[in-house]
């Protein structure tokens, strides 16, 4: 089986040395992936900016910003069977970007934003991807009543909610907490594991046809 895995942040340039981003450090998606790999799939990871080194069993599509990562899943994404949509992609970015380096020219400095691309909301629609869909969702306030609207939002099969707020899981960390909501009315809490771990358990909600 193939397997479609984002990962990691993005990065929305400012001008030529500043850019928008977030705290994500790719671990859990490079995880993922990791363990897809060791139970025999085939992977294909489109990753953002991270200081990790992909498997080497892996395709790495290697991107920057949300609208590289939308081109990349766009055309990757229908020669797969499963999709896990992991990276944190940035909602916004700048409007325009500034040619040159921004100068402290003033006590205040505005910027208009705009809508990046949505790519977990695309797969079902425009993408036409009708394999099994996973997302994941980082809040950091009302988890479930907000991972239930995304889950039907973008049409998943499944959503991995985890809490950003705390400081000892999530980004940038090597353990995670999360609770998966099925599309079928499922809830499955798995507890505070190591990523890996995780990512072991993730690859358990793929429906049993679809598995090698």
């Amino acid at each position: 089986m193939r397997i479609l895995i984002t990962a990691g942040p993005t990065r929305e340039a400012i001008d030529p040395v500043r850019y928008l981003s977030n705290r994500s450090s790719g671990k859990m998606g490079y995880a993922i992936a990791e363990a897809a790999i060791a139970a025999g799939h085939e992977v294909l990871l489109v990753s953002g900016p991270v200081s990790l080194t992909a498997p080497a069993e892996a395709e790495l599509i290697s991107v920057e910003s949300a609208a590289q990562m939308y081109a990349a899943v766009r055309v990757a994404i229908l020669r797969c069977d499963v999709a896990i949509h992991c990276a944190a992609v940035a909602d916004y970015r700048p409007a325009q970007i500034a040619s040159e380096k921004l100068k402290k020219t003033s006590e205040n400095l505005t910027l208009e934003l705009e809508k990046t691309e949505d790519i977990l909301g695309s797969c079902r629609s425009p993408f036409g991807f009708e394999g099994t869909l996973i997302g994941f969702a980082a809040e950091t306030e009302n988890l479930e009543a907000n991972a239930l609207a995304k889950l039907e939002r973008k049409g998943c099969d499944y959503l991995v909610a985890n809490d950003v707020s705390r400081k000892d899981i999530g980004f940038d960390q090597d353990e995670n907490e999360v609770i998966i909501f099925g599309a079928d009315g499922s809830r499955q809490a798995l507890a505070k594991q190591e990523k890996r771990e995780l990512g072991k358990a993730i690859l358990e909600l793929i429906p049993a046809r679809e598995n090698p």
